[in-house]
Formats: structure tokens, sequence, C-alpha cells
């Protein structure tokens, strides 16, 4: 199975099971090598990036008017497309070989004439129509557009859309615990010192990550810049009693713990107990040993922890719109299934406040940009619980994050995962 085949097979998957792209993704990697993982995570994640441009030009070209594609078709035209305008080390010529080899073995010999016409017509094209729309231009719903457009207005919601659909760098935290910068430098010749985050790395390519010694021998762990700054923000520190109430994977409480100098107690919790096998893997190979891994609901109480936490990390469910870039399929889900969640954002937050000792911080964040999951949250939840106050938080100069009591993130602005923080102090 060569790359493309693996990132038709995930997008098949993606579109017939409902399947996460990375999830469907992972498993057809297997064997691959670094460049090749690339090529396919590449193909997947851009076709679906920008399937409804995609969609716009092939039905341009189509002979009949309003012609039902058979899905599998669909999606093998896709990928033949986004290589042909978008991946220049790819002949076109290849492509579309490439997608009349995988139309006769997917479907028929009969389809892969059609697949064929389509492809060379696109070929001879000079310039390829362009769509006048936002939501086509840069493949958005419409819905998720007019949403952005409320809250952003259109310059900024532009900027957002173009981001979304940009490749993003890797980005490897340092397990400060075992190296440094500068040793791992001198071992990933293709890393680089990120631009205003210390003891952070980045990567241009994508891929093939848990291959590499310095992942495997536990000297690093993927992580955005946004949601380490979280962890910062709270203030950590060693000998601290730490909760992070809905952890898996279990970045936060790794972030935490090297804080921490991998001193003091942090329970990682997740309502789902085969997460919790995730948090205890990474904890293995990063050398920690202070992280307590623990199944518990988020909105439910557990009394021992009553009044007994110095950080309370609040990473809650949402709707995911700040990591769309890294996750393209996330603005294809039903929006109307994530008008409820500030309602269950409100309900962790008020259950987890309990859990703070006098003095100490409750981090709320998210990895959404919408105002209704973030600063309106965190307004209703101050209005219920007076004992706790909004306090400023300082982000690096180099950063251009301007500080404040509650601070969302653009990737278009910041070059981090869309992310929202906000901590809250328990007073004495």
């Amino acid at each position: 199975m060569n790359a493309r085949e693996a990132a038709l097979r995930a997008l098949v998957a993606c579109r017939k099971n409902g399947a996460w792209s990375d999830a469907a993704l992972k498993p057809l990697l297997h064997g691959f090598d670094r460049r090749e993982a690339a090529l396919a995570s590449h193909l997947c994640y851009g076709v679906l990036q920008n399937r409804m441009l995609l969609d716009f030009w092939i039905s341009s070209f189509l002979r009949v008017v309003g012609k039902k594609l058979h899905p599998a078709i669909a999606d093998i035209l896709r990928l033949a497309v986004y290589q042909m305008q978008f991946m220049d080390k790819i002949p076109p010529s290849a492509a579309v070989n490439e997608a009349v080899n995988q139309t006769k073995k997917v479907v028929n010999p009969q389809a892969a004439r059609l697949v064929n016409g389509v492809l060379r017509s696109i070929l001879r094209a000079q310039t390829l129509p362009q769509p006048q729309d936002l939501a086509t231009l840069y493949s958005h719903p419409q819905e998720l557009v007019d949403l952005l457009l409320a809250q952003y207005g259109m310059e900024k919601t532009e900027a957002i859309l173009r981001n979304n659909n940009e490749a993003p760098e890797t980005v490897l935290q340092i397990n400060t615990l075992k190296t440094s910068a500068q040793a791992l430098l001198q071992t990933l010749a293709e890393a680089r010192l990120h631009p205003w985050l210390p003891d952070c790395l980045t990567l241009k390519s994508a891929g093939g990550m848990e291959a590499l010694p310095a992942f495997q021998e536990g000297l690093v762990y993927v992580q955005d810049a946004a949601a380490k700054l979280a962890v910062l923000a709270a203030g950590v520190k060693p000998d601290m009693h730490v909760l992070d109430c809905c952890a898996a994977p279990g970045g936060k409480s790794i972030a935490a713990a090297i804080a921490m100098q991998n001193r003091g107690t942090i329970h990682a919790c997740d309502i789902h107990a085969h997460k919790l096998t995730l948090i205890e893997k990474s904890a293995q190979r990063l050398g920690i040993d202070c992280i307590r891994p623990q199944q518990q609901d988020a909105a439910q109480e557990y009394a021992p922890w009553l009044d007994a936490m110095d950080v309370v990390l609040a990473d809650v469910p949402c709707s995911g719109l700040g990591v769309i870039r890294k996750k393209p399929d996330i603005r294809y889900k039903d929006l109307a299934q994530a008008e409820k969640l500030p309602q269950l954002q409100l309900i962790i937050l008020a259950q987890q406040a309990k859990y703070v000792r006098a003095g100490g911080v409750l981090l709320y964040s998210t990895c959404t940009i919408l105002r209704r999951e973030n600063e309106a949250v965190v307004e209703e939840f101050l209005k219920n619980h007076p004992q706790f106050c909004a306090e400023v938080v300082d982000f690096p100069q180099e950063s251009a994050i301007i500080s404040g009591e509650m601070t969302t993130l653009l990737p278009c602005d910041h070059g981090t995962d869309g992310f929202f923080i906000c901590k809250l102090r328990r007073k004495l």
C-alpha cells in the first residue's frame, strides 16, 4: 500500500463510518517511513481541507450537469485534483494515472473512463473557475462561516478560514527532566527553536513522530504552544497537588509534571477508562511518576478532593474549532451538537471549583474560538461563584499575545492552535 492508497482508504472511512481522519489514517501508516507517512497525511488532510472547493471544480467539468457521482469516485477525483492543483512535486499525469487505476480497482473499468475524462479536461483548462463565496473558497460550511462572521467580522473571519487550510508545524515540547534544547538540536537537525516559547522545538514535517529516537527515548512530546501556555499560566510548582479533570491524552498533565520537576501529585482523570492507558504510556516513556491516572466524570463529585487542590486544570470538552488546521474534518461536524456544550462546560467548571483550596487556581481552557464556549461561560460562572476572580495572565513578550483576564489565541495571529485561557483564583 502506498501513500495515495492509504489516503484514499482514510477518506473512505471518514465518509462511510464518520471516523476522524487522524484515527482512520494512523493504523494505515504502520510500516511507512516518515516521508511516505507524511505524504499520506498531507494528501488526506489536504483533501478534507479543500473538499468543497475540489467538488466545485469537479462539478464544473462533469459533462452531465447535476450528475450524482458514486461516492468512491468522488473521493478518488478529490484526491487527484488536490494533487494536480496543490502539490507541485507530484506530476499531474501521475495523479491522473493513479486515479484511473484506483477507480478500476475500487469501482469498475467503465467508471475509470469517466475519471480519466474529468481529470484530462481539468488538465487542459488554462484556469479553473473560482467561487465567489467564502464557504466554497475555503471549504467551510456556510453555517460555520456565518457563526464566525457574526463574532469576528469579514476581515478576521477570512484570515481564520485561510489559516485553517494551511499546514501547521509540528510542535515538540522538551522533557527537561532528561535533556535540553541545545542537546536536542544536535540530534534533530531539522528542528528549530520555537520563536517565543522556551524549551520548545518546531518541525516542518509531519507524520511518523513516534519513529523519532528522541520521541521513543522520552526526550520530547507533541503539544501545541497554546496548550503549554495554559499549564504555565496556572502557575504549577514542585510539590503541589494538581488535578487535570479532562486529561486524555495527557499533554497538560505531562507539561504540569515537568514544570513541577516530577515532584508532587497530579491526578489525571478521564471519563473513559481506555484513555487512561494513553496517559500511563506517555508518563512511562517520559520517565514521570507523579501522575495518578483515574477514571472520573468531571461533572460528578469526588469527595476526597474537596478543597484539596492547589491547581485544577479544566480543559473542558468543546467544539474544537480552534484546531481545524490539525483536524480538518471538524469543520464538517454538525454545529447543532455543539450548542449544548456551554451548559456542560459550566457544570464541569462549577464542579471543579469545589476542589480548589482557598488561594488556589482553577484554570479554564478550551480549544475553540467561540465566545459562547469561552468568555460567556466564565462570565456566567463568576456570577454564581463570587469566591473566585479572574486573574491577569502575562504571556511571553515575543508572542504578541495581549495579557488579560480572558485570552483567545488565534492561529492566524499567534501561530498557535485556536485556544482560550482564563485563570480563576479562589479568594482567601
